[in-house]
């Protein structure tokens, strides 16, 4: 079967002092450390031995920063060189040297992907934008995004305008906030598919793929059908969550964070971003994204909403 499994072991610890993020310079014991270390390490051999022949795709979701830590980027690097692997992707703020892909071969890089945050105030725009330049020369895929406080607008309007062209500009609505329609026409600008973010979407009883093509996978080997359904499946390592891969609804009243919603069926996302799910690359930016946007977007709402 094709499995694309989301990936979150113990690392909580985070470089940035982001003020909405509760991760902000928090920093792991060496404990922690550790155990994060031994849980990826288990995770990869895993995937090396691929006991059930799956055709895998990874995406690392930490809590906090991942790229930092040289047991992910060795990670990263061991899966890209799997056959049976066709995408490993890590979400990540590019805080750290990416001088490691060097050492990656054609079919490595071609199977690399990154999702980059942008956070203002946290690090220099040309900094992030060479190392956004590093990956373009290492042609390694990924996509690039701001979360959408009004603080951060002029600053994203400002790296969109240094970005290629084809490099997608995604926009995270804030939790907490509220968007009139000047503020989502400002976003959209940005961001065609703004519309999905700043709108929760109703989700209790739809078919999603989640339990079924994909998984949430914890340090210990629980897995999920997400990350945001408590419910265990199994477990990775003794193969018991094989038998629960079945089509389900969704048990939440509403789903709000791209990571889950992407994969619910009545959305079209995931004709939007074929071959990119996982990095969040649409497949025809730039040049029609904005006409798949305005064929799927949500109806925008009347009133100001609040995004999550």
């Amino acid at each position: 079967m094709d499995l694309s499994i989301l990936y979150r072991g113990p690392l909580a610890s985070c470089n940035y002092d982001c003020p909405y993020c509760p991760f902000a310079k928090r920093r792991d014991d060496p404990a922690t450390l550790r155990t994060d270390r031994v849980a990826l390490d288990r995770f990869v051999d895993w995937a090396v031995r691929n006991p059930h022949d799956d055709r895998i795709s990874v995406l690392f979701t930490p809590w906090g920063e991942a790229l930092t830590r040289s047991w992910y980027r060795r990670a990263l690097l061991r899966l890209a060189g799997l056959p049976q692997v066709g995408r490993v992707a890590i979400q990540t703020n590019l805080a750290a040297r990416l001088d490691f892909l060097a050492d990656a071969d054609t079919d490595q890089r071609r199977r690399l992907a990154f999702w980059a945050t942008y956070h203002p105030g946290q690090v220099d725009r040309e900094v992030f934008l060479r190392r956004c330049g590093t990956l373009r020369t290492a042609g390694v895929r990924f996509s690039v995004g701001v979360v959408g406080l009004p603080e951060h607008l002029a600053a994203a309007r400002s790296l969109r305008a240094a970005l290629p062209a084809e490099v997608y500009l995604w926009v995270n609505a804030a939790d907490g906030h509220r968007y009139d329609a000047a503020q989502q026409r400002a976003w959209t600008e940005l961001d065609p598919l703004f519309g999905y973010s700043v709108h929760p979407h109703p989700s209790a009883g739809r078919s999603c793929r989640t339990g079924e093509s994909v998984v949430s996978v914890d340090g210990s080997g629980t897995v999920r059908r997400c990350h945001f359904v408590a419910e265990p499946l199994g477990n990775l390592y003794d193969g018991s969550y094989r038998a629960a891969l079945r089509p389900r609804p969704c048990p939440l009243v509403s789903c709000d964070c791209h990571i889950g919603y992407v994969h619910l069926r009545e959305l079209p996302l995931y004709d939007v971003f074929a071959g990119g799910v996982l990095e969040r690359i649409p497949h025809a930016f730039p040049d029609t994204a904005s006409e798949i946007a305005a064929a799927a977007r949500p109806a925008a709402a009347a009133d100001p909403v609040s995004g999550g």
